[in-house]
């Protein structure tokens, strides 16, 4: 699946990846390829953008995930690099 994650400021990642876990507003949500659409909030916490056996991590707050076919947006009040 594509992901991509972005902040008001720059596009932090945008790439193929095999699972992504993102701190939604009330608990974890962990996204696979081929899942439904689906939409939610983000609350703080870390974003893990699995690719094979290397993960990118980014600590996010606020924003939105989205997922719709094969792609995952992730828009991000604040994105850092962990």
């Amino acid at each position: 699946m594509h992901v991509t994650v972005v902040s008001p400021e720059r596009a932090v990642f945008d790439g193929s990846a095999d699972a992504v876990v993102a701190p939604a507003y009330d608990g974890q949500v962990g996204i696979l390829p081929r899942h439904a659409p689906f939409l939610t909030l983000l609350g703080t916490g870390v974003l893990r953008v699995q690719q094979g056996s290397a993960s990118s991590r980014f600590q996010v707050a606020g924003g939105f995930l989205q997922v719709v076919g094969d792609a995952v947006r992730v828009v991000a009040d604040r994105v850092d690099a962990s």
